[in-house]
């Protein structure tokens, strides 16, 4: 696909793209610093596109993009969001949680961002309130930590014996909705008469020792909170879940597709889809302290099937029922 291609020969091509954008504002193409947490996902990139598109853009033809990848760390935030400043883009699309959007907000008050949050962006002081953001920020929220209680009653309908579950967590995560997050579970955990023991990772390094844990407290399942490094680190995860033999559940549709158990969260096609389109919006004029923060309610379970045969477990028809996607 035309999109594809051309969208990886920009990724990876790095600073020789930037010249490209120097042209494309000297030929008054306005340009849009795009600034990701994680590391380049092709359906997220499309549906950003896609996004863009219903607004009358289209990469190369009147509007250029500058990809920024930080690939994980934090850390590697607020210089990617200051490159993209001293670069003069139109709008900064700032997507992979609190730590990208906090990064763009800290480079500049002027230029217009986009972002993507998973948590209360009023209460992490990102925008003054939702119907009336302010300021230089709006963007969209999507259904995160509060799905928790959820993953775990859907993992718990999968595995009804199991008493002891565990739950994934990223103690250097800055988003105080972790906590909120564990509280929750606990007390669904209780309402389910479950012990569900936390387990902390900060780095890849850590999911060893994490799944060696899981092993030795004899957990009949694991849920995995939507956490960058969890969700940048989905493959890693749901292998080690299958060599251990773990019934595990993750927020991401990439998890159960490398054969994780199962993923129950938000669309991340929906939610960079209406990015796209409020980043076009800005484009064409709006101003994104008179855009309210969008909500994207759209959720997607999807359900690993070969997996649940090689754990020995049989899915429930009414889980099936309610599946968006069944993986045979």
């Amino acid at each position: 696909m035309t999109l594809r291609r051309r969208e990886f020969v920009t990724l990876l091509g790095g600073a020789a793209a930037w010249p490209l954008a120097a042209r494309a504002q000297q030929r008054g193409m306005p340009v849009v610093g795009y600034l990701e947490g994680g590391s380049p996902e092709p359906s997220r990139v499309v549906a950003f596109h896609k996004g863009l598109s219903e607004t009358g853009y289209v990469e190369g033809r009147n509007v250029a993009i500058e990809y920024r990848w930080a690939g994980g760390p934090y850390n590697r935030l607020p210089e990617l969001a200051a490159d993209l400043v001293r670069r003069h883009v139109s709008v900064i699309a700032s997507f992979g949680g609190l730590p990208a959007a906090q990064a763009a907000k800290a480079a500049t008050a002027t230029i217009p961002i986009v972002f993507i949050s998973g948590a209360d962006p009023v209460q992490l002081g990102l925008v003054a309130s939702l119907n009336r953001p302010g300021g230089n920020l709006t963007g969209v929220t999507f259904l995160g930590m509060e799905l928790g209680p959820k993953r775990l009653e859907l993992l718990h309908e999968l595995v009804p014996r199991a008493t002891i579950i565990a739950y994934l967590a990223n103690p250097t995560n800055p988003v105080d909705a972790v906590d909120a997050e564990t509280r929750d579970l606990q007390a669904a955990a209780r309402t389910l008469g479950l012990q569900l023991h936390v387990l902390n990772a900060s780095t890849e390094h850590d999911f060893e020792t994490v799944f060696a844990a899981v092993v030795q407290l004899r957990a009949g399942g694991l849920v995995i909170s939507p956490d960058l490094l969890f969700i940048r680190s989905s493959e890693q995860l749901a292998a080690l879940a299958l060599r251990h033999a773990v019934p595990a559940i993750q927020p991401t549709r990439k998890f159960a597709a490398a054969g994780g158990l199962m993923s129950y969260g938000g669309s991340s096609t929906d939610q960079y889809r209406l990015a796209g389109v409020y980043t076009g919006r800005i484009l064409k004029g709006e101003n994104p302290a008179d855009l309210p923060v969008q909500r994207a309610t759209k959720v997607e379970l999807v359900i690993n099937l070969q997996t649940a045969k090689a754990l020995g477990i049989d899915v429930p028809v009414t889980v099936r029922a309610i599946a968006d996607e069944v993986i045979e």
